[in-house]
């Protein structure tokens, strides 16, 4: 027979239960990612059915680039929070991440002008929050005495994880800042479409994405051991997208010079992923960071080769053939197996602040 005292105790639970419920506390952000990604991937795959038989006006570039609001930002920023990233502006750019990209969604339907700028201006909102939490993680860190905090901020592998992360969000912000010109019909710096919206696509996958997977990749490594040259090459992952932007604008050698030798970086960067691939505990995770391996060494060899017949002004490789094959690889055999690896094997730890 329960006492009056087990009585008070059981309704005391019930009522905290349903207190956190209501206020969305018990829903775990790693649940949270894992709803708002599996509900983006539906949306993405109705979209791309809806644009393959005529009904949705979407392009190949199109398609590609809400496939980053709906699946792989969500997924980047539990990676994110997983490896010690956060704070109240990321926290509410996670929660309010599904509203961007369903405004995302809805600026790609509508036909360029104002209407579908300010739509993107909600997407662009979130990319600014996540920017600034990021940096504001970094600026806080990086502030901190060594071993004054969880992390030991002077080594430098654990300061070129912290960077990773904060030029991540600022990747994002570029690419959202882009989507607005791109909708509302602008031309910055005389560019056109599709290559504004490729821009876009550019630094949602090449940027954000790969950053992201650059520093779980540098956290894996600082757990196990230093490895010197390590930070140097994510470092150059992440610095170059900016570069290879750049060379649309200032010169054709520079682009191509700039997408070779990252290209070159990269490659570096699926070499070392499928070696500490093999290293994790997790059997998923295993298969999921050697699928990621062998799909970017693949789509930078492809995008190489784009690089170097651009500047020849050969069209071996168009930009709907690249946006078809390099794109592809790149989005779905790189990003998503690879953030969901360092997801699988982090076992979405609790962020330590």
């Amino acid at each position: 027979m329960k006492t009056t005292l087990e009585f008070d105790r059981n309704d005391a639970v019930a009522v905290d239960g349903i207190r956190r419920v209501a206020t969305g506390a018990a829903i775990g952000t790693d649940r949270w990612a894992a709803v708002c990604a599996t509900a983006g991937a539906a949306v993405w795959a109705g979209i791309a059915v809806l644009a393959r038989i005529g009904i949705a006006r979407l392009g190949a570039i199109e398609l590609l680039f809400l496939f980053a609001p709906l699946v792989i930002v969500p997924l980047g920023l539990e990676l994110g929070r997983a490896l010690g990233g956060g704070g109240r502006i990321y926290e509410l750019a996670r929660r309010l991440q599904p509203a961007g990209a369903a405004f995302a969604v809805v600026a790609m339907v509508v036909r360029p002008g104002r209407v579908s700028g300010f739509l993107a201006v909600a997407w662009f909102m979130v990319c600014l929050l996540v920017a600034g939490g990021g940096l504001g993680k970094l600026l806080r860190e990086l502030s901190k005495d060594a071993g004054g905090g969880p992390f030991d901020y002077s080594s430098g592998q654990v300061r070129a994880t912290l960077v990773a992360m904060g030029v991540a969000g600022v990747d994002l912000a570029v690419g959202g800042a882009w989507l607005v010109a791109s909708r509302l019909g602008m031309r910055p710096m005389g560019i056109q479409e599709p290559i504004g919206l490729l821009t876009v696509v550019h630094f949602h996958f090449a940027g954000f994405a790969t950053a992201m997977i650059g520093a779980a990749m540098l956290r894996f490594a600082e757990r196990r051991g230093k490895t010197l040259w390590l930070p140097v090459l994510v470092l150059m992952v992440v610095g170059l997208p900016f570069v290879v932007a750049a060379g649309f604008v200032i010169a054709p050698a520079l682009k191509m010079a700039a997408a070779i030798l990252f290209s070159v970086s990269v490659a570096g960067l699926a070499i070392c992923l499928r070696a500490f691939g093999r290293r994790v505990e997790d059997a998923t995770a295993r298969f999921l960071l050697q699928v990621a391996a062998g799909a970017v060494f693949a789509g930078m060899v492809l995008s190489g080769i784009y690089a170097i017949a651009g500047y020849l002004g050969s069209d071996v490789l168009t930009i709907p053939q690249m946006a078809r094959t390099h794109g592809i690889l790149n989005a779905v055999g790189f990003c998503l197996p690879g953030l969901l690896g360092w997801l699988v094997e982090s076992g979405v730890r609790k962020p330590t602040h």
